[in-house]
């Protein structure tokens, strides 16, 4: 399993060379399901409630 916050297009500027992430993500992705999720990240969300719950206190 492999996550990412990163968008494909993206992945060139990371490595440092486009066209070594076109082939990494090539190998990486066949046959791979992808599941593209949305919403908040669930550490960013406890992140922020623990920096609310210390402001109340």
């Amino acid at each position: 399993m492999l996550t990412s916050n990163t968008c494909f297009g993206e992945w060139g500027e990371i490595v440092g060379d486009s066209v070594l992430a076109t082939a990494m993500l090539d190998r990486l992705l066949h046959h791979s399901i992808i599941f593209n999720l949305k919403g908040e990240s669930y550490r960013l969300r406890e992140k922020r409630l623990q920096e609310e719950k210390q402001k109340d206190q």
